[in-house]
Parts: structure tokens; C-alpha cells; sequence
């Protein structure tokens, strides 16, 4: 299959430094909610880029269940390959790409383990099954057949029958606290606007533009 002719000149909205908010997370929260507005699903879907003890890169997809001025929030296994991945090296890299709207954010940091406190509240949040589906998964390992997933939803649905399902010790969040962020605007003819906030050690944030 031949790809090379497969194109499209992004038509995005002009972007200038005047119209950056002096906070990167303000202005994340801009842009998130254009995205809710504009893209047809999964605005919350990002990827998550770890490494491992060779510095062999993996990513994935994740979803941000939250953000704040700390960081971005997402949950997942504490067993999984990416949590074995983040606790050999923390420096994480995360990719949100909203192709309706043109419009990429590259964040950098370190991936940190949220309150058990937190992770009880979230998780408390989700639907029954979903909580059930966090106790039978060991995320990443190999498995020989579907049915084992199947029968084990089964086993831990009787357990907790007429009962509040609890919060797996194996289970929880990660917080990225950004140290980089840049806002890729797609232009035409791949003269895309580009601006990276980039946190300073007296706490504020330096913005430059950056080539396309």
C-alpha cells in the first residue's frame, strides 16, 4: 500500500503569543474545552510515552480523569507495564492530538503516585462493572484465552454480590507534573504555529515560539 500521497493542509486557527494565557494550564483548559466542543470522541484520550530500564520507549493510551495546576491525572494497574515502566523512570511524556480541530499538546514531567485517598474517590466514581474490571485484569500479562477474563468478571461479581465493590490495592492514579508544554496549532503548508511553555525554577513559566 502506498501512502506517500496520502496529505491534508491542516486549516487551523491563526495562533500568536498574544493570545496565550501566562499560565500553561489555563490555557490547556482552553483549548480542552474547544476539543470537548469539537471533537466526536474520546477528547480526554491521550498518549502516555514511558521508558523502560534499556530506555526502550513504549506508549499507550490513557484517559485524563482530571487536571489541575499540580497536573493531569490518569488511572490504571500499579502492575502494569506501564507502572513498571514509570517506577524504573518517572520522565513521561503525554500527547493529546484533536485532529477536527488541528491542534496537538506535547506535555512533559515526571509521573508521580496520586493519595490512595484520591484514587478511592475515583474509583468509587466509575460503573460497577468497570469497577469489577479493575480487580480481574493483571494488566499486561499474558493470558491463554478470553474466557479466563470472562470467567474471573464472574468470580469477583459473586464476591462482592450486595456489597460495595472495594478499591484494589494494585489500582490507582498517577499524577504528571508537567515541566514542558507546548501548543502545536496546525497552519497551512506545515507553517504551523508552535509555543512551549517551559517551568521555571522560581515557579513561572517561560513561553517561546517554536519552528514548525
Amino acid at each position: 500500500m502506498d501512502v506517500t500521497a496520502m496529505r491534508r493542509s491542516a486549516t487551523g486557527f491563526a495562533l500568536d503569543r498574544d493570545d496565550l494565557d501566562e499560565d500553561p494550564i489555563v490555557q490547556f483548559e482552553d483549548w480542552f474545552r474547544y476539543a470537548c466542543e469539537t471533537v466526536s470522541m474520546d477528547p480526554n484520550a491521550v498518549v502516555l510515552s514511558t521508558v523502560d530500564s534499556q530506555a526502550r520507549p513504549s506508549s499507550r493510551t490513557v484517559l485524563l480523569k482530571s487536571f489541575d495546576e499540580n497536573g493531569f491525572v490518569f488511572y490504571t494497574n500499579y502492575e502494569s507495564k506501564k507502572a513498571v515502566q514509570i517506577a524504573e523512570n518517572p520522565n513521561v511524556s503525554l500527547l493529546f492530538f484533536w485532529s477536527d480541530a488541528a491542534r496537538q499538546i506535547k506535555i512533559r514531567g515526571k509521573a508521580e503516585k496520586i493519595s490512595n485517598k484520591e484514587s478511592l474517590a475515583y474509583f468509587l466514581s466509575r460503573p460497577r462493572g468497570s469497577q469489577i474490571g479493575a480487580w480481574v485484569s493483571a494488566q499486561s500479562s499474558v493470558i491463554s484465552s478470553r474466557s479466563l477474563l470472562e470467567n474471573k468478571f464472574q468470580e469477583i461479581k459473586q464476591k462482592f454480590r450486595d456489597k460495595d465493590i472495594s478499591l484494589p490495592s494494585f489500582w490507582g492514579g498517577y499524577r504528571v507534573v508537567p515541566e514542558e508544554i507546548e501548543f502545536w496549532q496546525g497552519r497551512r503548508n506545515r507553517l504551523h504555529d508552535r509555543f512551549q511553555y517551559t517551568k521555571q525554577e522560581d515557579g513561572t513559566w517561560a513561553i517561546e515560539r517554536l519552528a514548525p
